[in-house]
């Protein structure tokens, strides 16, 4: 049997290293999962409806459902749940499949760098090491994507909850109930802001299920995560049990908006000169000089190099 190339074993090594870490990690999981399952008799009926509890589905979905739900041990933490409800995603799954995307991703990318860098003369810790810290960087691609969402949509918020506020003034100054403003809020703010119009929407479908008023709104203000939308909140609940004028309040809360909009829109202008000063310096000057310089230093040489 002809021996094994140098290069064959280090791809071996770094495989079979790789597959270590997966197994005792994986049985890690399993000792979990087997704690748990002893459980389950006594919180389903192995007959009835458990089986709509437990993880699974069909397609890509349920894939990394399951891979997300043995990631997490079952239990996702509660920051990323009310992290994942502000970026838009509702669904009870949303952890363990954003778990199961991460853990997939960082799976693959380790098992493609590492066939990328074998063939490099590097020693074989450096490119364990090396394999280990791109997939782990690879990995935080979810999170890249899911703080996107969440920016957008916070400041899709910010922008259409002036608009919001002034329709729920006009509709509670001429006679409407805050239930029906807020109804008619909804229908219209949604060809503005689709994000503002469903979670308002969400909301209402709340109290119709039986939820109070003050508890369906801070829910609302806690999956968006605008500050704004949390004092119009908090606004409309105290002008509600303190019985003053909704109009009157409404009517000061957008104006303290538009000021604080203007104001930020004033900060960030008079930021602008000082961002632009290193692209200026980096990119802008230089080509000047060129432009301006250039044909004096030529002429310059040439003058120099026929004395």
């Amino acid at each position: 049997m002809p021996p094994i190339s140098p290069e064959i074993q280090q791809v071996l090594l770094v495989v079979l290293v790789f597959a270590a870490v997966v197994f005792i990690g994986g049985a890690f999981l399993a000792i979990g999962a087997a704690r748990r399952r002893a459980l389950r008799p006594r919180l389903f009926d192995e007959h009835g409806g458990g089986g709509a509890m437990a993880p699974g589905g069909q397609g890509a979905a349920g894939i990394l459902n399951r891979v997300g739900s043995k990631a997490s041990m079952g239990r996702p933490s509660e920051k990323l749940q009310v992290t994942l409800a502000r970026a838009g995603f509702h669904s009870k799954s949303a952890p363990e499949i954003f778990l199961g995307a991460k853990m997939l991703i960082l799976v693959a990318a380790v098992l493609l760098i590492a066939v990328l860098i074998v063939p490099l003369h590097i020693p074989v810790a450096v490119k364990v090491l090396m394999a280990m810290g791109i997939g782990a960087d690879f990995s935080f691609i979810p999170n890249i994507v899911v703080a996107s969402r969440l920016a957008n949509r916070t400041q899709e918020v910010r922008r259409a909850l002036p608009h919001a506020t002034d329709l729920l003034e006009i509709c509670v100054s001429s006679g409407m109930g805050l239930d029906m403003a807020w109804n008619a809020v909804t229908d219209e703010i949604r060809q503005v802001s689709t994000t503002l119009g469903d979670e308002m929407a969400l909301t209402n479908l709340e109290i119709q299920l039986g939820a109070p008023r003050a508890v369906a709104m801070r829910h609302m203000a806690e999956r968006t995560g605008a500050d704004e939308l949390s004092s119009l909140v908090a606004l409309l609940l105290q002008s509600d049990r303190f019985g003053t004028s909704i109009a009157d309040a409404l009517r000061s809360f957008a104006g303290g908006m538009r000021e604080d909009r203007s104001q930020r829109a004033e900060e960030s202008a008079e930021k602008m000169s000082v961002k632009l000063l290193f692209p200026m310096v980096l990119f802008i000057f230089p080509a000047i000089l060129v432009v301006m310089a250039g044909p004096a230093a030529i002429r310059l040489v040439d003058l120099m190099s026929k004395t």
